[in-house]
């Protein structure tokens, strides 16, 4: 018999970089791989109303806005990680919260892993500090809770249970928006530039 060889575990992007999921590095990734994987990722399992799927591109760029707003003496780089917080969903896809929990921890292992090669890629500590992270994840929850209501068929009592009820002023003149993929990925791509230029 044949040795058994073992699954492939790693993807080529379109930049030609050859990402290994299972021992990721900082100098296979690109900026460009992660916009064009996440402006075609869907939100909600594509369960979203409209012509255009919601995408963790558009997300990404949300949750920064809002992360800036709540936090609006944080520098560059921690505006950089809330725009990078779903960056590995680049290449593992964005699970709901009920498929990761049935996943069970080695998505979490998985998932920290590409983090940590994100973030050191970019300049960023490969661990976030607990303070930071969690900030990030209030203004996910708020960006949970827009797009839930907005585009996702939740009710505001529904959406408020599981996320939350936002300030009203910190979503103040934000909108959910529904762009082409290519559309987003310019913005996400032009939105990294920026803050990079800013570090």
């Amino acid at each position: 018999m044949p040795p058994t060889q073992a699954p492939r575990a790693w993807q080529r992007m379109l930049s030609g970089r050859r990402l290994d999921l299972l021992d990721p590095t900082p100098m296979d990734i690109e900026i460009a791989d992660i916009a064009h994987g996440l402006a075609f990722v869907a939100r909600w399992n594509g369960q979203t109303e409209g012509n255009f799927a919601y995408s963790v591109a558009e997300h990404s760029l949300l949750v920064e806005a809002l992360y800036a707003r709540m936090v609006p003496d944080a520098p560059p780089k921690w505006r950089l990680a809330a725009v990078l917080h779903d960056a590995p969903e680049y290449v593992i896809g964005d699970m709901i919260s009920p498929v990761k929990a049935a996943v069970g921890p080695g998505y979490g292992a998985l998932d920290d892993r590409l983090t940590a090669a994100i973030h050191l890629r970019f300049g960023l500590p490969a661990t976030l500090p607990q303070t930071v992270k969690r900030q990030i994840k209030k203004a996910d929850k708020v960006s949970a809770w827009m797009e839930a209501t907005a585009i996702a068929g939740f009710t505001h009592a529904e959406a408020g249970r599981l996320f939350g009820k936002p300030d009203p002023a910190v979503i103040e003149g934000l909108a959910i928006t529904l762009r082409p993929p290519a559309e987003v990925r310019a913005a996400f791509t032009a939105r990294v530039a920026q803050i990079l230029g800013e570090m």
